[in-house]
């Protein structure tokens, strides 16, 4: 059973966004140290905010001073962050930059334009300190969650990229040696879109194996798919697809098995919609998919989640009805 809600930060000058939501993550030492972060107002623009991160080293009973993991001090956009622990005092994290947004530059014909909106990192350790502050791509969608996961070969960063042309599909950044590589496209379904479909990939790996899932449109249809690596994302197998027809996306992933994962997304089914499962093995068989529960493809719906936890997994989303609460639901794996 669930304890009782548990108070870790708080403030009215907070930015609340349905797709752009905090997350919590724990270091490498069996649960005792956390990390949570939001997002918080540091000017009168719409879109200007930074991150905040607060920790703990007691299970959440007391927490530190929040700290900011980017450093630029400009107001603007900073979000849609993912962190994955790399030991029991570091742990990454990756976020959508929009410093650049706000620095004009002039285009080949003269003309003033700002800058597009960039991917970023750092490590953080448990005093809040920070390292390797790096810029992963200068270009990418501008409100599309990440997605980090760690593989025997180091750490893949996934996101929606942006090209000059608008293709938005999906790309990964790998760190291999302590040195990021060149944005890579997972697989090119040539997504023409001139705004942001509010739609990030999710990722998963243990070992070298490693899925990730996404949303897409191809020839005006919407798919979800699913790719598997087997090595650390060097390479893809060939994506399959896996909803009913209709998805309107939302999706997230975990490892359930030795080489299979369980993905979650939304499906429209007339006024309503529904947060489907499915098992995908790296071989691309595909279980029969099951319903969670029914939801509504509106905002206030937000994003499905999921964690796994010894032999279950937890997925946990927003009811949303005259108000709104989280509920939870717990399969067996077996």
């Amino acid at each position: 059973s669930w304890g009782p809600p548990q108070t870790i930060a708080s403030g009215s000058d907070w930015f609340v966004n349905w797709a752009d939501f905090p997350s919590l993550v724990s270091y490498m030492d069996g649960g005792q140290s956390l990390a949570a972060h939001w997002l918080q107002k540091s000017a009168k623009g719409t879109y200007d905010y930074d991150i905040h991160i607060v920790q703990s080293v007691d299970q959440g009973e007391t927490c530190s001073r929040s700290f900011i993991p980017h450093r630029d001090g400009i107001p603007a956009e900073h979000g849609f962050v993912s962190m994955i622990p790399l030991s029991h005092n570091r742990i990454f994290a990756t976020w959508l930059d929009g410093r650049n947004t706000k620095t004009e530059g002039q285009s080949e014909q003269g003309h003033n334009h700002h800058g597009a909106m960039s991917l970023r990192s750092a490590v953080f350790d448990k005093e809040g300190n920070l390292y390797e502050e790096t810029e992963l791509d200068g270009k990418v969608c501008d409100c599309c969650q990440t997605s980090v996961a760690l593989t025997d070969n180091g750490l893949v960063v996934a996101y929606r990229d942006r090209s000059d042309e608008e293709i938005r599909d999906i790309s990964i950044v790998r760190q291999i040696n302590g040195h990021w590589t060149e944005p890579a496209t997972v697989y090119e379904d040539k997504w023409h879109i001139s705004g942001c479909p509010v739609n990030g990939p999710a990722l998963v790996a243990e070992g070298d194996d490693l899925f990730i899932t996404w949303y897409t449109i191809v020839e005006e249809k919407p798919q979800i798919k699913v790719a598997y690596s087997n090595d650390g994302s060097e390479s893809f197998y060939p994506p399959i697809q896996i909803d009913d027809g209709n998805p309107p996306g939302r999706v997230d992933i975990v490892l359930i098995a030795e080489e299979v994962s369980l993905v979650s997304w939304l499906e429209q089914s007339d006024d309503t919609a529904i947060i489907k499962s499915v098992a995908v093995s790296s071989r691309g068989k595909v279980s029969k998919k099951f319903s969670i529960a029914s939801t509504t493809s509106s905002r206030h719906s937000g994003f499905p989640v999921m964690a796994k936890t010894k032999d279950q997994v937890v997925f946990a989303w927003t009811e949303a009805d005259s108000f709104s609460t989280i509920r939870t639901a717990i399969i067996d794996i077996e």
